[in-house]
Parts: structure tokens; sequence; C-alpha cells
């Protein structure tokens, strides 16, 4: 039996209450969830196991839902796209669309430590004019269908 070293100061309790955390506005929970289980049940329709990640407008996860037999690369590639929609505050999609012809866009996204590389697969997520947060989907043969499963998910569950 191994034993346990004593320690030099037992550990100090942790505070009855802790403060709430200053959360940046996001979409609310419950659809969030709703929207990554309606991408990853599109993709998985179509055969395709994915990861959906919606954030907060601050880019920090609000849901992360990874489908059955999705990789963990497409949890890499989701964070990324959300970085790209953060950045540009269009769809992933037409920022790489234009990186393809421009190459001084393309430098930059290159050169930045966050993304590297724009690929389709997220949008952002917006109540009327009001910047809510990112919609990213990662996983699928092709990121243009990572897309699809994006605006399939959205067309069944309409943000509020």
């Amino acid at each position: 039996m191994l034993a346990m070293p004593a320690l030099a100061e037992p550990p100090k309790a942790a505070p009855a209450s802790l403060p709430p955390s200053a959360r940046a506005k996001g979409p609310p929970l419950a659809e969030s969830v709703r929207l990554a289980q309606a991408a990853v049940a599109a993709c998985a329709a179509k055969g395709y196991p994915v990861t959906a990640l919606v954030t907060d407008s601050a880019g920090d996860p609000v849901v992360l839902l990874s489908g059955d037999g999705a990789s963990l690369l497409s949890q890499k590639f989701a964070p990324i796209k959300v970085a790209v929609v953060l950045k540009y505050k269009v769809p992933s999609g037409e920022v790489a669309a234009r990186a393809r012809t421009d190459p001084a866009l393309a430098a930059q996204i290159k050169a930045d430590p966050k993304i590297g590389m724009a690929l389709p697969g997220a949008v952002p997520l917006k109540r009327g004019a009001e910047f809510l947060g990112v919609f990213a989907v990662s996983g699928a043969a092709g990121a243009d269908m990572d897309a699809s499963c994006v605006q399939a998910a959205l067309a069944r569950v309409r943000p509020r």
C-alpha cells in the first residue's frame, strides 16, 4: 500500500459563494444546444460525423457538440472558423472565397496565429443588427458540406 505524503498546509476551502462570471453577450443556451444538435443531425443524415460549436460574442464556447464518430480534428478546426468570423464579421466561407483571389488577405489570414487558414462552415449569429456569437460546423467531407449543415440547422432552428 502506498502512503500518501502529508500536505504542508491543508487545502483552503472554496468560498461559500463564487461571484458570477462576466460572460460576453451570446445566444441562449437552449437555442445553442438546439442549433448544435440540428447541425450534427443534418450532417449525420448525410453520413458525416461532425462537431458543432456555438460561441458567445467574444468567441467563448456556449456549446461544443461532437457527433458520434466525429474526429478530434473537427474540434480543432471549428474554433479556427469561429476566429475568422470574429475577425472579419462575415461568414467564414465569404472570407475563404475572397482569400482565393486576394493575396494580401490570404497572407493576413496565414499570418494570424488564431486562424492560419479560412474555411467555410461558420456564420455570425445576430439578433437584428446585434452580434451575439458564432455558429460553426467542422468535420464533413469538405468545408462546403460543413456550411450546408450550418444552413440546414439555421433553417430548422430560427435564432430569436
